[in-house]
């Protein structure tokens, strides 16, 4: 966990952050302002239920790091993934419009599927469109994974570089920013499903949550592409020559 020296400046407003995973514990409800459970009937159609207690401590251990690099944010518990780690991708994509219209500024994926989902990917065109910011989580190796491959998505890869505050600048390959991958502390990676990157997208999330905090006007996603550039820790050359030649320093 982030100590007070290491954290960024924040400020004392809230930001609703939604977070899609495995729901948050009772250790942690303090941080939630709504939660609901989203899953597939037996008929093969979604429906929404009441949120059970956290199965497997994923969720938990994501709103522990967010909110923990942004005190005063409030939580959107979206639970769409069971025990086993599993989501029904129409699940997803209901429980990402429940956050749209919850009010999320910001929405934490902590996952990602191998396979394009068209309902998952007009579930993300829709937030987007809202004003909705989304960052997912993708792999530091290997093919690109879904919702970190959909347009207006920023896509946050493991950075074993960066301490837990800071970020870096890829750029796009294979992430846009990458970010630590430690567990919050009191949870052993081992024991808790995912890591690595989900637990780097969450850093990120509580950084732009932290900065969102601060502002008076409202940020769009281009705006905080640009904030986690001009915080960068660690820069990629390809990144910067890229990234700079359309975006000029002013």
């Amino acid at each position: 966990m982030t100590t007070p020296a290491e954290s960024p400046p924040h400020a004392g407003h809230a930001i609703r952050v939604g977070l899609l995973d495995s729901g948050v514990d009772a250790e942690n409800a303090h941080l939630v302002h709504a939660r609901r459970r989203f899953a597939l009937e037996s008929g093969g159609a979604t429906d929404e239920f009441p949120a059970l207690d956290n199965p497997n401590g994923h969720g938990s251990a994501i709103g522990r790091i967010i909110a923990a690099l942004a005190p005063t944010v409030q939580l959107l518990d979206a639970q769409v993934f069971d025990a086993r780690g599993a989501a029904a991708p129409a699940a997803v994509a209901s429980a990402l419009r429940w956050l749209t219209d919850q009010g999320a500024g910001l929405v934490n994926m902590s996952f990602g599927l191998v396979e394009d989902r068209e309902i998952l990917r007009q579930a993300c065109a829709q937030a987007r469109d809202s004003g909705v910011v989304m960052l997912a989580s993708a792999p530091a190796r290997g093919p690109r994974v879904f919702p970190a491959a959909y347009p207006g998505v920023i896509s946050v890869a493991a950075d074993g570089r960066c301490a837990g505050h800071q970020v870096s600048f890829l750029g796009g390959e294979p992430a846009d920013f990458g970010a630590c991958p430690t567990a919050p502390e009191g949870h052993h990676k081992s024991r808790i499903p995912g890591g690595g990157s989900s637990y780097a997208v969450a850093r990120v999330t509580g950084i732009a949550a932290a900065w969102m905090a601060g502002q008076s006007a409202e940020i769009g996603g281009e705006e905080l592409y640009r904030y986690l550039v001009s915080i960068a820790r660690y820069v990629s050359k390809a990144a910067a020559r890229a990234y700079f030649s359309l975006n000029p320093p002013r």
